[in-house]
Order: C-alpha cells, then structure tokens, then sequence
C-alpha cells in the first residue's frame, strides 16, 4: 500500500495534466501564489443577501515555465463577473485626467482626424472615448456590462453591449468599421481567451494602424507586493517579455512601450501589424526587456519566491489590526475596490476590525463587500463617526484620496496604507 503523500502527489500530478497555459498549452506546474479561497472581488452584496450563502473560489496562481505567463485558472465566466459590473471609471478624477492626456497624445501622434476612427475595448462608461468625441474623432466602445454601457450611450458614444472576441472583429471589419487606433486600457487582464483577443485584434485593426494596451506591470506587482491585484476577473498578469511573445505569435509587432505610474506600476504598449512599414521598435522596448531579465522575470525561482512574501505581510497587517484594536482604536476603511477584497478575504478581515468603508460611488453606497461583509457608506460618514485610522484600500489612490481626506486631521485621525507594507502617515 502506498503512502497518503505519494497519493497525493499522484493527484496534484493528474491535476497539473489538465491545467494548461492558456497561451501556449504548456502544462501548468508551478505556483505563483495561493491565496486560499475567495468569492468574485465585484460581487457586492445586498442587505438581503447577508442571509444568504456566497460562493468562493480558489484563488490559486499558476506560472508557466515556457512563457513565463502567470495566470489563474477560469473559475468564473466572463459573463458571470463582467455582465453587470460595479466599477465606473469616471468616479476617479486621476483616472479621467490620465485618459485625457493619453488622448491629447494619441491625437497628435497617430494624426488622427475626422476621418480616423478609435475603438475601445472595454470602455466603460465611455471615460476615455469621451476626449475622442470632444476633438470630433469617430469612436466606437466594446463593453459587456449593461449598466456601465448604458452611462456611455447617455453621454452619446456609440457603444456595443458585448463581449469582444475574433467573431466581433470579423463583424466590425465586414461593416467598413475597422480602427485606425484600437484602445485596451486594462483590459487584457480580463480576457481568458487570450489568443482568440489576439486573432480579433488583427481582424480589427486597419493597415497603417496602432494597437495601445495598457496592464499592471508583473514585475511591480511582484517587487511591490501588490497581491491584491489578483482577484478572479484578472485571468493573467502580464510582462513585457511574455506580451511581446504573444503579439508576435499573432502578426502583431510590439515596436514601443513605456511605464506609467497608473495602478502601482503598469505598462503601455504599442504595436502594429507585423508587415506595416514606418514602426521602428524603439530603445525602450530593449531597455525595457533587458530590465526584466535582470530582475530575475526569465527564472523561476523569481516566481516561486513570491509567496513567502504574501504571508509575511498577511501577518504584518494582521499584527497591525490586532495590536490597533487592543489599543482600543477604531478603523475605518475608504474605498471598495476590487483589490480590497481580496486582501481582506485573504487576511481574514471583517467588521471586528473595520467598521465600515465609504466609496464616492452611489453604485456601492448602502451594501456590503463580498466575504468581509463589511457595509459601505457614503464618505460624509467619517466626519460623523471620527475613526482613529482610515485605511485607504486603493492605495494607488493614496495621494488623491488623502488629499479629499485631509479633515481627518482635525480629530487627529491618521491615514493607513497596507501595501506594499503596512504605513501609518
């Protein structure tokens, strides 16, 4: 009779078998980081559902070892998590002001005009087409949530309520509708069906056109601890070594790219048609490609390295949660990303350490964060109730939200920020 171990090890080896990379195919061995279960980081609750049971999945990462590709298995459709969403961009003022500037950008470089044409993939409420319109450049939005597209379509952009794949590019091109500049501002994340995005990123784009993708850079997520990114509508997390290698696989030439500091570090991305004449891969695609080698993105050992790193901050923040509330210390939170979620689930937080958090958004005002069940409130409940900490949980907000904030001083009320590491300021 063989020992329980080697059962087990025969059964994670069974399990591996059927998980593969969702871009090359390649078995899926390695872990990345387990962060236990977890349910839909946007699946607020109503006060009705607090009776009811929620659903948690395991929120376990995987990274290839031939593409380097981190990436979670597909525990939810897009359909179940993006259908109805609660996230409106238009509700951060540094958000709007980052899609203004990029558009004044793109205008300019891409010499784009009455005649041109900007698709976006996953646009929102039409936060960042809105700029296009402005300047009277035709626009088009792609976004499967119905109650966020239906913002867009108030503000007079036309919007398509589905899900973007090939079948839809193919569509568009048939119509004479493809774009001369196609738009994916975290968005690249959320497609499981990397390689059909890809196929439908060709289809879409017009000869002489540029695609721009913006995503959380993996190499800041994993040197700025930034766990919380990894929730289940982010099916991959991505590298510039790793997109470079997908866009190439699809005809797609990545000639330039550049850091923003948007998200706690992410990339922007530009490419081409393989075949299109006039885009010379420029310096920083070297430099940059370079730089993730030297930081270890082309090793495992990098990869396997990061979950001990997890843990030791799940007992920082926990070690400050406890040690605030001995202390007879009251905490609030500001904010209900998606981010936060997972953190507290991860963390095991809940209203016996935060009472409550507040979100600008009416979206989320009057119901609770899934797991935690910590209620939201609308912000004019801090000045009412004085909390001694108030934990900003879109900490890359940090500067923007403290900044709204700053009353919080007149009762000698501190500001707390839990990643990369825990901060009072």
């Amino acid at each position: 009779m063989k020992p329980a171990g080697n059962r087990e090890e025969s059964l994670q080896t069974e399990e591996a078998k059927e998980r593969r990379c969702r871009f090359c195919r390649t078995p899926l061995e390695n872990t990345f980081v387990d962060l236990g279960v977890s349910p839909l980081a946007n699946s607020y609750l109503e006060p009705g559902d607090l009776k009811n049971m929620e659903p948690f999945y395991p929120l376990h990462v995987y990274v290839c070892r031939e593409c380097f590709l981190v990436q979670l298995e597909e525990m939810s459709s897009p359909q179940a998590i993006f259908s109805d969403y609660a996230y409106f961009s238009s509700f951060s003022e540094s958000w709007l002001e980052h899609a203004r500037r990029f558009a004044d950008m793109a205008v300019g470089r891409f010499n784009l005009d009455e005649s041109s044409r900007v698709v976006e993939i996953g646009s929102n409420d039409g936060y960042l087409l809105r700029f296009f319109m402005e300047r009277k450049i035709p626009v088009l939005g792609v976004e499967p949530a119905s109650n966020v597209a239906e913002k867009a379509r108030e503000r007079g952009l036309e919007t398509i309520t589905r899900f973007f794949n090939s079948g839809l590019a193919r569509e568009l091109a048939e119509q004479g509708k493809q774009a001369d500049l196609v738009v994916g501002n975290n968005v690249l994340a959320h497609i499981p069906s990397i390689n059909d995005l890809m196929q439908g990123l060709k289809t879409l784009l017009r000869p002489g056109g540029v695609v721009s993708m913006e995503f959380p850079h993996l190499l800041s997520l994993i040197e700025q601890n930034q766990f919380d990114t990894i929730y289940h509508e982010h099916y991959s997390y991505y590298s510039l070594t790793t997109v470079e290698r997908i866009f190439s696989a699809f005809g797609l030439k990545l000639y330039d790219a550049e850091l923003l500091e948007t998200h706690g570090g992410s990339l922007r991305i530009y490419a081409c048609r393989e075949e299109d004449a006039g885009f010379e891969r420029t310096e920083r695609v070297t430099a940059l490609l370079a730089n993730e080698e030297s930081r270890g993105l082309k090793d495992l050992e990098t990869y396997r390295q990061f979950a001990k790193k997890v843990q030791e901050s799940k007992r920082q923040i926990l070690k400050f949660m406890i040690r605030a509330r001995e202390q007879n210390k009251t905490i609030c939170g500001y904010g209900a990303p998606a981010k936060g979620n997972t953190l507290l689930n991860y963390c095991g937080i809940g209203p016996e350490f935060i009472d409550y958090t507040v979100d600008l958004s009416p979206f989320k005002q009057g119901r609770y964060l899934p797991g935690s069940r910590i209620p939201i409130y609308a912000p004019e409940r801090i000045s009412a109730t004085r909390p001694d900490y108030l934990v900003i949980l879109p900490w890359n907000l940090k500067q923007e939200i403290s900044a709204q904030m700053a009353g919080i001083r007149q009762w000698g009320g501190e500001f707390v920020t839990l990643i990369p590491e825990v901060e009072v300021f």
